[in-house]
């Protein structure tokens, strides 16, 4: 498959030059051109505690689409499905941490987590407060039991949202990370993977899949997850994939569920409105309800065809911020019915 690079050594270069030139929510970071943070609604470090997270490229729009006022102070971007530094995270770190403090998103993969963790202690040690949180929702990754070795997924948007929001509202620091633990603790994601996408490095497919079969529980690297289905209408795919969510965290008859369906890069619109449609049926059919839903393409993998559900149980406080005004390049305007609210 072709792709629009110039080289796979300027790749990532490029891109940044392109999205903070056409975004005027964001520029790139003084310490470092890899670092891309606000530009419109600064906050005073000093009285807002700031969100930074540094993830690998390849997955746009997330996560320097979410740089902006209402979500992320920073993104540091690293290779393509490669982590940044710990060097490079501790310069975005410097970059926005004042004495409000700042907390480090670490979504869940290797080396996410080695780099991350090693740069807060950096951090620490050149006296500046961060707390790192660490974010994972794939329940296809781990058992129950083991929740904290699962893998991060797009349900960790609803951290960065909620979050994001709350940190808006200037709450301090130990409270910010309180609540992003209890987010990820009312968070499940699984996914369904249709085709692989193509390596930009190596031009090789990512996985391979016999004709007519899906992929479920696949994460956002073609890692593997619980196994084959065959191919069918998304009605029994999704029904499927809800009941192994809910069997994961069940979730009480009568209780709001707010849903994304992220689309893996390769998916139309068309069909993520159908795999909506069909989630929106299935948690009603339990008696549940289905509010707030984000719809569309934002933790992707190149052109992999596919998606995933992700669901949390939130409380009132949590659907509130999940609502909360944001202005970033990518993430949406998320809204709940009147009769939602409570």
């Amino acid at each position: 498959m072709k792709k629009l690079f110039n080289s796979a050594g300027t790749m990532v270069d490029d891109m940044i030059d392109g999205f903070v030139t056409a975004f005027p929510q964001v520029r790139r970071g003084v310490l470092d051109p890899r670092i891309v943070v606000r530009r419109r609604h600064r906050k005073n470090p000093d009285e807002k505690v700031t969100l930074l997270i540094g993830n690998g490229s390849g997955h746009e729009p997330i996560a320097m689409g979410f740089v902006g006022q209402g979500i992320l102070d920073a993104n540091v971007v690293g290779d393509v499905f490669a982590a940044p530094s710990a060097d490079l995270i501790l310069d975005g770190i410097r970059e926005v941490t004042g004495k409000a403090g700042s907390i480090l998103l670490i979504s869940r993969h290797s080396g996410d987590v080695i780099n991350g963790r090693a740069a807060a202690m950096l951090a620490a040690e050149d006296g500046l407060r961060v707390a790192p949180l660490l974010m994972y929702d794939d329940i296809s990754s781990a058992p129950r039991d083991r929740r904290s070795d699962r893998r991060g997924a797009p349900g960790t948007m609803f951290i960065y949202k909620i979050l994001g929001a709350a940190a808006e509202e200037r709450q301090p620091l130990a409270e910010l990370v309180t609540l992003g633990a209890a987010v990820r603790e009312r968070t499940v994601t699984l996914a369904a993977a249709i085709n692989p996408g193509i390596s930009p490095l190596t031009g090789a497919p990512m996985f391979s899949l016999p004709e007519g079969e899906i992929y479920l529980g696949m994460g956002v690297h073609g890692e593997p997850g619980i196994g084959r289905m065959k191919a069918g209408p998304v009605r029994d795919l999704v029904e499927t994939m809800v009941a192994h969510l809910l069997d994961d965290r069940p979730i009480a008859a009568g209780k709001r569920v707010a849903v994304i369906v992220n689309g893996m890069g390769g998916t139309t619109m068309m069909e993520l409105l159908t795999v909506w449609s069909e989630v929106e049926r299935a948690l009603t059919a339990r008696g549940l309800r289905p509010v707030a839903p984000m719809i569309g393409s934002y933790v992707t993998t190149q052109e992999t065809a596919g998606f995933s559900i992700s669901l949390l149980e939130p409380d009132t406080e949590m659907l509130r911020l999940w609502c909360a005004p944001s202005e970033t390049p990518a993430f949406p305007r998320i809204e709940v019915m009147p009769e939602d609210r409570a």
